[in-house]
């Protein structure tokens, strides 16, 4: 597997150069929580999703294949076992989310704590298509880079599983800093329960789905309170 040949100077680089542009626009633009909406912009998306998100899979993969085109995500052949992670995944992401909003709501009505920014729905279907299609974009890069790039080849070694366990949830937390306190304890949350079925079931897709489906149900949810 080629993953158990990343060494830390490769991990940390191809961290920077795949998330370094939204750790930049935070730094630039100030943390989310001062903003009460994060807001879609259609154009903008379908940008991002040509010429950041699809590339930037498109890299890590090659690295991962060992430069050999893109021989390893051809071996990740989607099963009808995925359907176990995405279930389970998408539920427990649900539930994660749904769970944290109450207590924010709670906390921030008792304790005039600044809850997190509201996200704003499309309002066409082109805009809807494109959320879809970006959702499931980042849901493949970011499952590919923190669980399957950073914990594949450690599975059945246990300390070495929890380390890389622990370090994926750091920096995918670190990827969630635009939405403030609230979405870094969800990041960590969700992190750790993608992190255990990947590890569980060995299943990319599953997990990819689970996370880029969980995006389209907080967009979906954001139309409803708009």
């Amino acid at each position: 597997m080629n993953c158990q040949k990343a060494n830390s100077l490769e991990i940390i680089i191809l961290f920077f150069v795949l998330f370094y542009p939204g750790i930049h626009s935070i730094a630039i633009n100030g943390a989310a929580q001062t903003e009460a909406v994060i807001h879609f912009h259609e154009l903008n998306e379908l940008a991002r999703t040509l010429t950041y998100t699809i590339p930037a899979i498109a890299l890590l993969w090659y690295i991962i294949s060992d430069k050999n085109g893109f021989s390893a995500l051809l071996q990740e052949k989607i099963k009808k076992t995925d359907l176990i992670p995405f279930a389970a995944g998408l539920l427990g992401l649900a539930l994660i989310g749904t769970g944290l909003s109450l207590v924010i709501s709670h906390l921030a009505e008792n304790r005039e704590l600044i809850p997190p920014p509201q996200v704003q729905a499309p309002s066409s279907v082109f805009g809807w298509t494109v959320m879809v299609i970006s959702c499931i974009g980042t849901g493949y890069l970011e499952e590919s880079y923190f669980r399957y790039y950073l914990l594949s080849g450690s599975e059945k070694i246990f300390p070495k599983t929890v380390i890389m366990i622990i370090f994926s949830i750091f920096l995918f937390s670190i990827c969630h800093l635009y939405e403030g306190p609230w979405g870094v304890a969800n990041a960590v949350m969700a992190g750790t329960l993608l992190s255990i079925l990947f590890i569980r079931f060995r299943s990319l897709h599953g997990i990819a789905w689970a996370h880029g489906f969980y995006n389209i149900f907080v967009y979906a949810v954001g139309s409803f309170t708009a």
